[in-house]
């Protein structure tokens, strides 16, 4: 696989995204369905926004690797939210993950009306190999 990274400008390196990833030479692609904080037993979580945002990239780790794909591979990630401003103090919990992995990723940031259940965050990702 190669990767090329396109940031014409420096800011969005602080935000731990980058405005366009392209991706040749794949062997094969996997695409995640939205991951919160949702109980192996199935049971969504009523915690704070901290707690849910711990749970749902354990849960995005969780699918990726049970897949045979390594986290690194993530070119797309897309975070949903109930709440912005109540993310924002705990984002760095994100970044250091993105970090963690050597991630480098095309990112979207929407806040919605509402998620499943109690849910307050939910992330989507494409990975590639």
């Amino acid at each position: 696989m190669e990767k090329r990274i396109i940031n014409p400008w420096q800011w969005q390196n602080e935000r731990s995204y980058a405005q366009a990833v392209e991706v040749k030479q794949i062997q094969s692609t996997l695409y995640v369905s939205g991951q919160t904080a949702i109980s192996a037993d199935g049971i969504s979580s009523d915690a704070d926004m901290k707690t849910q945002l711990t749970e749902a990239i354990a849960n995005l780790e969780e699918v990726i690797t049970q897949a045979g794909y390594d986290c690194s591979g993530i070119v797309r990630l897309n975070v949903y939210t109930t709440a912005t401003h109540k993310l924002w103090p705990h984002f760095n919990i994100l970044q250091e993950w993105i970090a963690k992995h050597g991630i480098q990723q095309a990112t979207t940031l929407l806040e919605v009306v509402s998620l499943f259940e109690t849910l307050k965050v939910e992330l989507e990702a494409t990975v590639v190999k």
